[in-house]
This record gives C-alpha cells, structure tokens and sequence, in this order.
C-alpha cells in the first residue's frame, strides 16, 4: 500500500484511544542487531511521524537511565505507554525467579518513565527463526492451571511493586494464541489481576475475529495493539507451516489498510467500552530496510486520524 490518501472516514472522533507506535513498527525486535535502526533515529522518527506515545520495545534498545530516558522522549514529545516481557510461566514455581528478575528490570524502567502498563507475551513453543520445536504447542491441563495461577500471581505483584498494570498478549506460535486459548486463558484469571493487550494483527493470524472478541470480552481489554495481516501471504503462511519469524520476514504483517482485519470497526467497537485505551501501532517488519518504516509510519498516522483516532 503506497497511496498517501487515508481510505477511512470515521464520522465521529474516538475520545477514548491514545494512539502510540513502538519500536517493532521499525524493525526492532533485539536490544542491538545490526539490521535494525540506532534507538536515536526511532524516536526522532516516531516524533515526526506524529505519535505521542511509544513502548519501550526489548529491554535495553532504549536507554535504561531512567533520566536520560525521560530526557530524550520529553524533548521529542513523546510519552512512554508500556514495557514488554516475556515470560513461560506454564512452567510453574520453578521459573518464578528467573521470570521475576527480568520482569522486575524492565517494570522498574517503565514505572521509572511514567509508564502505566506491562505487556506479558507468554514464551514460544516453536523458535520464531529456525521454527525448532522447543516444546509442545498444546499445554497439558497442570500446565494450563501453572499459566493461569502464575500469571495471576505476576499481574498482583507488578501492580503492587511497580504501579502497573499487566495485560497479556496472545500472540503467534505461544499457548496463548487462537480464539479458543484466549477463551480459556480470560475465564480462567481474575479480571482484577491481569487484562487482555488485543493485537488484531496476531488474532487475525490466529483465526480471531477482534470485533467479537470485544464484544464478548470487553471488560478484560485493557490495552490495544494495531496491526494487519496480508490473507494472501497468510495463506502461504498457513500451508507451509512457517514460523513467525520467517512469516514476517515474507510480509505477513502488512500497512493498514491493506490487509485484515478492518481497523475502523474495532476502533468503534473499542471506543464503545467507554474506557481508555491505549492503541500502539505495531506493524511487525524485522527485518527491514532502514528508510523504510518512516513513511509507512506516516501513512498509519494518517490513515488512524481519518479514522476517527486523533
């Protein structure tokens, strides 16, 4: 999609969403890697593509002084949202320290910068690059109960250490990915311990409908990632059995509105629950040529204020 005309006209202005980008939008997934852009020239960009806020993406691409950090975004305009962990909590107790001293580093830093939330994407079972199976891609019964009881205990202790609030990202290749695993991960814990970050681009890559799931869990969506999946690509994705990775380096994940699901009825629909929301761009695209991510970050900005998110 190169065309700089918005192809959304939304009637009335979405109040209730602040609408951020984060480092994912421009290639990074890995706190240094030489295909990917110096965090200096990201929140330049991010800025002047006319976002407000941002994540913190893995910990240490930004810088991890909480000062320097402050200084660096306040004078671009830029305000953080959220920090991103993950986390194989289906492991039970045995993994609670290990998880909890890399969950703690990267919650201190985002509390640290006025952050209000702590993405949790639940760990791979298949490696996102080579595809290596690391273990079973379905969780047996004990681990399911470990999943949902550790998680709990997560979002508790975050909250009361660190002041934010967790929201679990189901997520391709995880245990937590299709309609019917989000089901069972939100009937199974306590709304006051943990809410949901909806990615509409990795339900869509799981077979999820957004807009239903919304509707059928609106009171768990505590935290919005936006994004599109190419269906043609998806397709080929499906029939090779590809692994995220490689997925997205064929283009799975693609610039709205090209792609499913249509934003604009799950910013209504997300605008309903009259509660406010965050909603991060997070178009995955590692890895990428450096001059790429800006316009299409510009054309997303566009395309989200025709849309209603100002």
């Amino acid at each position: 999609m190169t065309s700089s005309v918005p192809a959304c006209a939304a009637e009335t202005a979405l109040t209730r969403l602040r609408i951020g980008s984060a480092p994912d939008s421009w290639g990074v997934w890995f706190p240094e890697d030489p295909l990917q852009v110096g965090w200096e020239r990201f929140l330049d960009e991010v800025s002047a593509a006319g976002y407000d806020w941002i994540e913190l993406g893995p910990y240490g691409y930004l810088p991890t002084d909480p000062v320097r950090l402050t200084a660096e975004t306040t004078r671009r305009g830029l305000r953080v949202s959220a920090g991103t962990v993950f986390t194989g909590l289906h492991h039970g107790p045995a993994v609670w320290a290990d998880t909890w001293r890399q969950v703690s580093r990267t919650a201190a830093l985002a509390g640290a910068v006025g952050a209000s939330h702590l993405v949790v994407i639940p760990s791979f079972w298949r490696d996102d690059k080579t595809g290596r199976v690391l273990e079973d891609r379905n969780l047996t019964v004990g681990q399911w109960d470990q999943l949902l009881r550790q998680t709990e205990r997560l979002g508790r202790q975050v909250r009361d250490e660190y002041g934010l609030r967790v929201v679990v990202h189901p997520h391709a290749d995880t245990h937590v990915d299709t309609p019917e695993h989000v089901a069972r991960f939100l009937d199974g814990t306590d709304a006051d311990a943990v809410s949901l970050c909806l990615d509409t681009g990795h339900y869509a890559y799981c077979g999820g409908d957004s807009v239903e799931l919304i509707e059928a869990f609106g009171e768990r969506i505590g935290y919005l990632h936006l994004k599109q999946v190419d269906p043609r690509v998806l397709a080929e994705v499906r029939s090779e059995e590809l692994p995220f990775g490689p997925a997205v380096a064929r283009g799975v994940m693609c610039e709205p509105p090209s792609g499913v699901p249509a934003l604009e009825p799950v910013l209504a629909a997300a605008e309903k629950l009259d509660a406010d929301l965050f909603a991060i761009v997070e178009q995955d695209m590692y890895p990428c040529p450096p001059d790429r991510p800006l316009p299409i970050a510009r054309r997303t900005r566009s395309y989200l204020r025709a849309c209603g998110a100002r």
